[in-house]
């Protein structure tokens, strides 16, 4: 199944946890949380891929835009435990150049508070 598995503050720092296929679906609950904390001025948002293992297109271009969103507040957007594929399909798309990766969530939050 596709989901978040939890989307929690930590410290400034939104953490999303998700499962499965990171496609349109994923993608805009990503989205729809990551926009109900920079509403209310949290502008960091980690994603923990460790449990997703695929990400298509549509999936990439809604990160695409939530990346657009939080370089309008300043804000950064990192992800963390990402397959060696996905991590690949991301420097390929050039999307390592707007947000960081990290091996694992706490290396990730140290990095971004």
């Amino acid at each position: 199944m596709n989901k978040i598995l939890e989307a929690s503050l930590k410290g400034e720092v939104l953490v999303i946890k998700t499962e499965g296929y990171l496609n349109k679906d994923l993608g805009q609950d990503i989205q729809d949380a990551a926009q109900e904390h920079i509403a209310n001025g949290i502008n960091h948002v980690l994603i923990d891929l460790e449990q997703s293992n695929i990400v298509n297109s549509i999936g990439a271009s809604i990160i695409i835009e939530l990346i657009e969103q939080l370089q309008e507040t300043d804000g950064t957007l990192a992800f963390c435990n990402l397959a060696p594929i996905i991590e690949k399909t991301f420097k390929i798309m050039g999307l390592t150049k707007y947000c960081s990766c990290y091996s694992n969530e706490n290396d990730a939050i140290e990095a971004m508070s």
